[in-house]
C-alpha cells in the first residue's frame, strides 16, 4: 500500500519525542532491501530537516496493525523511555474486532506464551517452561454485533502477536488474521488486521509531563 506523506502521520514532534500514526501494511522495520519501513521514512524526514539521524525504536506493532507509536530523538529520551515500557508505566491500550460475542463483558486474560521463530507465530501454553513468557491483558466489551464484537484491550505486557494469540486462544480470534483466525483464509501474505493501537499514554522523558494521544481506526475497520 502507498504510505502518506510523514507529516500527515505524525501526531507531535518536540527535540526529544516523535509520535505517530502507523499506517496498516507498513512494517516499523523491515530488513528487506529495498522495501519501505516506517524508521527509515521517519529517518529520511529528520534529515530533510537537517537533524541528526538518530531514532530509538521503543516499541512495535505488527505490519498488518495500525496505531500510535512513540520513537526517541536522542539516547536520554530513549532510556527514559525504556525504562517505562519495563516497568509499565507506559499505558497501552487497543480497539480489536473479533469473532463471536463474549460470554464475559470485562476480563483478565493470563497465559504462557512461546514464540516460534521459524514460523514466526506464537501459541499458548498450559504449563509454564523455561522459553515461555506470561502475557496479560485486560479487555471489555464495547459493542456487540451479529457474529462480531468491538472490545477495548488494555495491554500489561508486549509479548509477540500477544492480543492476537490470547483472544484466538479465548475462543474469540481477531477479524483479518490470517496467522490465528481460520475463517481469515489464507490467501494473502498479510491483510488488515482489525488491530488499532488507538491510545497510548506516557510520561515526557524530559518535561516529566503526562502525555496521552488518541486516534480512530482507519476506514478498514469493520466495527466501530
Amino acid at each position: 500500500m502507498k504510505t502518506p506523506p510523514i507529516p500527515q502521520i505524525i501526531l507531535h514532534e518536540d527535540p526529544h519525542i516523535l509520535i505517530c500514526h502507523k499506517p496498516p501494511g507498513l512494517p516499523v522495520q523491515s530488513k528487506k532491501i529495498n522495501a519501505p519501513d516506517l524508521e527509515s521514512s521517519l529517518l529520511t524526514y529528520l534529515i530533510s530537516k537537517g537533524e541528526p539521524p538518530y531514532l530509538a525504536v521503543i516499541h512495535r506493532l505488527d505490519q498488518p496493525v495500525e496505531g500510535i507509536l512513540v520513537f526517541a530523538k536522542n539516547k536520554a529520551a530513549a532510556k527514559d523511555l525504556n525504562a517505562q515500557v519495563q516497568n509499565g508505566s507506559m499505558e497501552k491500550y487497543y480497539l480489536a474486532a473479533v469473532s463471536g460475542i463474549p460470554t464475559k463483558k470485562e476480563s483478565r486474560l493470563e497465559n504462557e506464551l512461546i514464540k516460534d521463530a521459524k514460523t514466526n507465530t506464537s501459541r499458548v501454553t498450559k504449563q509454564k517452561t523455561p522459553q515461555s513468557k506470561k502475557a496479560i491483558l485486560e479487555y471489555r466489551v464495547l459493542k456487540e454485533a451479529e457474529d462480531c464484537s468491538l472490545l477495548e484491550i488494555h495491554l500489561l505486557t508486549g509479548r509477540h502477536h500477544q492480543i492476537r494469540v490470547q483472544m484466538a486462544y479465548a475462543g474469540h480470534p481477531l477479524l483479518g488474521d490470517t496467522k490465528y483466525n481460520p475463517q481469515a483464509g489464507k490467501e494473502k501474505e498479510w491483510q488488515y488486521i482489525a488491530l488499532c493501537a488507538y491510545k497510548l499514554s506516557f510520561t515526557h522523558p524530559k518535561t516529566k509531563k503526562k502525555m496521552e494521544f488518541q486516534v480512530k481506526p482507519s476506514g478498514n475497520f469493520p466495527i466501530v
